[in-house]
């Protein structure tokens, strides 16, 4: 163990409660146990172990975030490898030699709870920093066989706003239209539901457009805040 790794046990042993545990492990449907520590002092852990913390270059950062995800023994210590892919430090090294870390979490990790946020936040990051390279890739992911990388594809614009890129989004989500996965289908509509807040007609010109393709789940969801974005 790392001392970093050591040091963020202790951390998070301090403010847990066991007895939360069980119920967290259940609601997650998660393999790893869980400590019982909720988001609020986990954050506050992550943020008094990594503030002082720095590297020298991607390779070494990459190296910390990944032996605390490799190394985990609890869930909540992978949200922390999450939180220490996203440091302030950590800004100039979200480009694309960061993305095989990604791709791993993504992998291994293979479930909302942290597919999302390295989706819609680390992603998304790469996407503003190097656009071309990141873009192709993302094109390439949304028809991988690995159902959290295309589920990742689709959702790596879901901060963009007025960034977003249109034909990149619908390419991302043209493989997974006919998809049964209700990951899939949720992840469709989700992103389509949070460009409808820059654009709520383009979604509906979108969805009534895609109306025997797309699943009754992203339909839902694409147009679930329509009238709220064009009040």
């Amino acid at each position: 163990m790392t001392q970093l790794a050591e040091t963020l046990r202790a951390g998070l042993a301090a403010v847990a409660d066991p007895n939360r545990a069980p119920g967290m492990q259940a609601y997650m449907k998660s393999a790893m146990p869980y400590l019982g520590v909720s988001a609020v002092p986990l954050r506050q852990v992550c943020k008094a172990v990594f503030k002082d913390r720095s590297w020298p270059d991607s390779t070494a950062w990459q190296k910390d975030v990944l032996a605390l995800w490799r190394g985990a023994t609890h869930r909540e210590e992978r949200y922390a490898a999450i939180e220490l892919s996203g440091v302030r430090a950590a800004r100039a090294f979200q480009r694309m030699d960061a993305l095989g870390m990604y791709e791993e979490m993504i992998v291994t990790g293979a479930w909302w709870d942290i597919v999302d946020w390295i989706a819609g936040h680390r992603l998304w990051a790469i996407l503003e920093n190097d656009r071309p390279a990141m873009r192709r890739t993302m094109l390439g992911w949304s028809r991988d066989p690995d159902m959290w990388k295309r589920r990742s594809a689709i959702l790596c614009q879901l901060r963009a706003r007025q960034k977003t890129d249109l034909d990149l989004l619908y390419a991302c989500i043209e493989p997974s239209l006919d998809s049964k996965h209700f990951f899939l289908r949720k992840a469709i509509g989700w992103a389509l539901r949070q460009y409808a807040w820059t654009d709520p007609e383009e979604v509906r010109r979108y969805v009534a457009a895609n109306e025997d393709r797309l699943s009754g789940l992203s339909r839902r969801e694409a147009l679930k805040n329509i009238g709220k974005a064009a009040a």
